[in-house]
């Protein structure tokens, strides 16, 4: 067992690891390269899209079937891609219509971490709360994960705003996967979370005892967040991070605001940091409001682009309907931009008040969040105002050294415990 000062050896395990947008990946990237800044060893196992590490942190790939991929997604792949069961058991769960990728990828690690059980102290999961983490476990090594929130709401958001039986069905289908998380995450002997309304959440959805969970917020780095002093803003340009076609991240009550700021302001535009999905839903209401000229969506740029995008628009916007923290508020709150974000979920607690350090609106009223934006675009100097609270807010409460010095607790506790 780890003595109380000696360096951990972590294995830090990621299903999905997308590099420069989806908060799984961008978890992965600076939490260990601040615990490896904090002394520690860190070997991440990562599915595809893998995530891009800090040299100093190892990956150790394991290889899915991809269905699920940016180019083809939800493929059926052939007989000759399957190579062992974990391929078999992957393409059967996704023939019976749930998304495969958390329990293959808890196997694929479970077969890898079972050779290598004197290599670590700790296994350190992002989410997936895979069957395998229970197999993990039985192998003797300690197992601790992260949820971010409970998926459980997504389920509930998207089969809402579902049209049709049929789609309600499917989906329904899709997320039974979340019975299984549902399952895991009540048998783990720690969870770590992000937010009091997630830890409420996990409680009530998870059902994980309270005593079990320990609040650990996520971080930013503000020397890389920060405001570029060379860049000028452009009047009128609106910046959000979203999934396009995910309900719970809100971007049509967002698209909708943008259309009725046109009609009094034609100059007003969006970027989003983000992928279109070509024939979705977003898509389809980008041209149902005629906002095909004023809408771009950027994605795969390096931090550095993100950053100056920032202090290029006068305004960014947080519009989901729920998040269990928010990365993208507190990267725009540290970059000094002015944020409008909804009271969903967490938000609230992540930004701070309203007025003070952002401007907050009810989740899912386009209305607001166009006379919230109006508000900012047409008193810059109060924007100026809360633009910089809110950045130092940011330095006040949230880095990724104290994400890592917490984890770090987290891990010495369990390994204590057990």
């Amino acid at each position: 067992m780890a003595s109380a000062d000696r360096p951990l050896r972590i294995a830090l395990l990621a299903y999905r690891g997308k590099p420069h947008c989806g908060g799984q990946g961008i978890y992965v990237r600076h939490l260990s390269k601040a615990l490896v800044d904090l002394g520690h060893s860190v070997e991440v196992f990562g599915g595809p899209p893998y995530p891009e590490l800090d040299p100093r942190v190892k990956l150790t790939k394991l290889p899915s079937l991809e269905i699920y991929n940016d180019y083809f997604p939800m493929r059926q792949p052939g007989l000759w891609e399957l190579k062992n069961w974990k391929d078999w058991l992957e393409v059967s769960t996704f023939t019976l219509g749930t998304f495969p990728e958390p329990l293959a990828f808890t196997m694929r690690a479970w077969d890898e971490l079972k050779h290598r059980k004197d290599d670590f102290d700790i296994v350190h999961d992002n989410q997936s709360l895979g069957f395998g983490l229970l197999l993990i476990e039985r192998e003797g090594l300690p197992v601790i994960a992260t949820i971010h929130h409970p998926i459980t709401v997504d389920r509930r958001l998207e089969i809402e705003h579902a049209q049709g039986l049929l789609k309600k069905l499917n989906l329904m289908r899709w997320y039974a996967f979340t019975d299984m998380q549902t399952e895991v995450a009540r048998r783990l002997k720690r969870v770590i979370t992000v937010s009091e309304n997630s830890f409420k959440d996990i409680n009530a959805d998870h059902k994980v005892p309270t005593d079990r969970m320990h609040i650990v917020p996520v971080g930013v780095d503000p020397e890389l967040f920060l405001p570029v002093e060379d860049v000028k803003r452009t009047p009128g340009m609106i910046i959000t991070t979203a999934s396009a076609d995910v309900a719970m991240k809100g971007l049509r009550y967002l698209l909708e605001a943008v259309a009725k700021l046109r009609t009094e302001r034609p100059d007003v535009t969006l970027t989003v940091i983000g992928k279109a999905k070509p024939g979705g839903e977003s898509a389809r209401t980008i041209d149902e409001l005629g906002l095909a000229d004023a809408v771009t969506f950027v994605s795969g740029v390096e931090d550095q682009r993100i950053v100056e995008l920032y202090s290029e628009a006068e305004v960014a916007v947080v519009p989901s309907l729920y998040e269990g923290f928010s990365l993208p508020a507190i990267e725009a709150m540290s970059c000094a931009i002015p944020l409008v974000a909804t009271t969903g979920g967490a938000v609230p607690e992540v930004v701070g008040p309203d007025n003070e350090t952002a401007f907050l609106v009810p989740p899912g009223d386009s209305g607001a969040l166009a006379s919230k934006i109006a508000h900012v675009l047409d008193h810059p100097k109060v924007a100026a105002r809360v633009g910089a609270a809110g950045r130092q807010r940011v330095i006040d409460h949230w880095s990724w050294r104290h994400t890592a010095e917490r984890t770090v607790d987290e891990y010495r506790a369990l390994l204590e415990q057990r």
